[in-house]
């Protein structure tokens, strides 16, 4: 059985998004119904919207920074009550069986993980899933998460993406005292990576290519920053950073990024361009051990823990929050870049 829901959604890859009623499953045991009250804008949004990754099935609801309110739980159900506030970000379900999953890394399921939007529905075979820019969700209580009661709603959600995905690697690769980090490009990604990297301690630099995001980036917990496409300002921090954060989502030459790891630095892509970097040269990574390695989003324990840290710190996104009728208008402003620095939807414009 099934139940309608409202949604706004890209029903081909050159039209705008536009109203749509979908079908959300009944109930079951372990599921939980939540009312969606903000979901951000981030740019996979756009980019499955308009076909641009292979795969894309239309009509698609894009959305996977979701928070909301409890509406009611299965049966099974025992973390979560209705009227509780709840999250859910890119990520819906995945097999659980697999060394992965068992272990908290849902994200690299090796059997496929289920994405909150665009992937078969594992629960509702011979569909796909639909995202949060709609009024309900149901959603398997494994893959849905505690918002600390202290934090802004609105811009808690794109913790759920953006947040996580500069957490997980942050955390991984031991940022914190006594270590120098470099984050690459200050935008959705980006700023959460300066908010986080300054919190755990570390001495945090900020690479930009516009010196307009200088005041931004000390305000946001920079302790330095370079404009990147001075090559004396990079060449001074040769062979200092023990990680570097590249959040930047356009193809663009990394061997300068390289350079600035001591032994056995690590240079970290979240950012997913269209077409492949250059390749990188072979010498830079031989002579000091260095790494380049890549890392997506992160699991639901992992996400849970950044969340508690953010209730902690009080950290959430810069945003702008907009009524899904502009939501058109943002995707082409996000084109250009004008936004500060995530877009979230206010559900209650529906």
């Amino acid at each position: 059985m099934t139940t309608k829901t409202t949604a706004y959604a890209a029903h081909t890859a050159t039209s705008p998004l536009a109203p749509f009623s979908l079908d959300r499953r009944d109930l079951g045991a372990r599921d939980i119904q939540i009312e969606i009250l903000f979901c951000g804008v981030c740019h996979s949004d756009l980019h499955t919207a308009r076909g641009e990754w292979e795969g894309v099935t239309f009509p698609t609801v894009p959305g996977h920074e979701i928070v909301g309110k409890v509406t009611a739980v299965g049966n099974d159900v025992a973390q979560f009550k209705a009227g509780d506030l709840a999250a859910v970000g890119c990520m819906v379900d995945s097999c659980q069986d697999c060394p992965n999953c068992i272990t908290g890394l849902e994200q690299y399921c090796d059997r496929e993980v289920t994405f909150t939007y665009n992937s078969p529905d594992r629960k509702m075979p011979g569909a796909v899933t639909y995202g949060g820019y709609s009024k309900s969700i149901t959603v398997d209580e494994r893959f849905v998460l505690h918002v600390p009661k202290n934090l802004d709603l609105a811009a808690t959600a794109p913790l759920l993406c953006a947040g996580i995905t500069t957490w997980s690697p942050l955390k991984h690769w031991e940022a914190g005292r006594g270590k120098k980090v470099g984050i690459v490009g200050l935008g959705g990604l980006g700023h959460m990576g300066v908010k986080f990297s300054h919190a755990l301690g570390a001495h945090t630099v900020l690479f930009t290519t516009s010196e307009g995001k200088i005041a931004d980036g000390k305000r946001l917990g920079a302790d330095e920053l370079v404009i990147s496409k001075n090559a004396d300002s990079m060449t001074k921090h040769t062979g200092t950073f023990d990680f570097i954060l590249n959040t930047v989502a356009a193809p663009h030459n990394l061997d300068p990024y390289v350079s600035l790891l001591k032994r056995d630095g690590t240079l970290c892509l979240v950012g997913a361009p269209a077409s492949p970097h250059p390749s990188p040269s072979i010498w830079n990574l031989l002579l000091k051990r260095r790494s380049i390695a890549g890392s997506a989003i992160g699991g639901i324990k992992e996400t849970q823990e950044m969340l508690n840290f953010c209730g902690t710190h009080s950290i959430v996104s810069e945003i702008e929050t907009i009524p899904i009728l502009k939501i058109n208008e943002a995707y082409d402003r996000m084109l250009k870049s004008d936004v500060k620095y995530r877009f979230v939807i206010d559900m209650a414009s529906f």
